[in-house]
């Protein structure tokens, strides 16, 4: 666990013990170690099912577990640390608060945490808001670099680039797909649609890809051969 990620557990945990003590809530017992080994070899209903009994230390686990890849997929639909660790600890503490709720058997918890993420970040990435200044890039140095190192900075950032220029829908897909290493009846699932419609989705973002990334490298050869 990465850690930004272990910040966001923490904090995720500690926002849940903080509430529940200050209710009159207690914590006794809760941090077993005989009780941890359990929760920990039970699965996600097991840990869901439990959190709707008020019990933090499956909450906890929860979040461990899959806060790793929430944070990862977030990351990559967003390009942003800070918006990501946002939306992926108010999608956890939400668990919590509405525990008791979820319906065993209804949906893959998995499925159901990266639908909603996605979402959050999707509808997050339409919201019209002002560039703040830690979104302003930073200016160049004036000294002159080696053209084998502006030419490596400039391919590092080339794809990540192309993909932030695709429609949303393209670009979750290729990301389910490829950095999250889906097969397309996941992604589908993940984004409420057809294997069909994936497939589609997928095949219209690696063209739209190819003809951005083929635009970049043109850019680049040029800025190295024009006076």
């Amino acid at each position: 666990m990465t850690q930004a990620c272990m910040d966001l557990a923490e904090h995720a945990a500690q926002t849940v013990v903080t509430a529940d003590i200050g209710a009159g809530g207690s914590l006794a017992g809760t941090f077993g170690r005989a009780k941890e080994a359990s929760l920990t070899a039970d699965n996600d209903d097991a840990l869901l099912e439990r959190i709707g009994a008020n019990d933090q230390e499956a909450f906890r686990i929860l979040v461990e577990r899959h806060i790793d890849r929430a944070y990862g997929l977030a990351l990559r639909i967003l390009n942003n640390r800070a918006d990501a660790e946002d939306i992926v600890q108010d999608t956890l503490l939400k668990i919590w608060l509405h525990r008791g709720r979820w319906e065993t058997g209804r949906a893959k918890f998995s499925t159901w945490l990266y639908r909603v993420v996605t979402n959050r970040c999707i509808d997050y990435r339409r919201q019209p808001r002002n560039e703040d200044l830690e979104q302003v890039p930073e200016v160049m140095d004036e000294k002159p670099l080696a053209i084998v190192e502006l030419q490596k900075h400039e391919v590092s950032s080339m794809l990540d680039e192309a993909m932030a220029r695709l429609p949303d829908q393209q670009r979750v897909a290729l990301i389910l797909s490829y950095h999250e290493s889906m097969n397309n009846a996941e992604v589908a699932d993940v984004m409420q649609t057809t294997v069909a419609a994936v497939e589609s989705l997928l095949k219209r973002g690696r063209q739209r890809l190819r003809e951005l990334l083929r635009r970049s490298e043109k850019d680049i050869r040029g800025s190295f051969t024009d006076d």
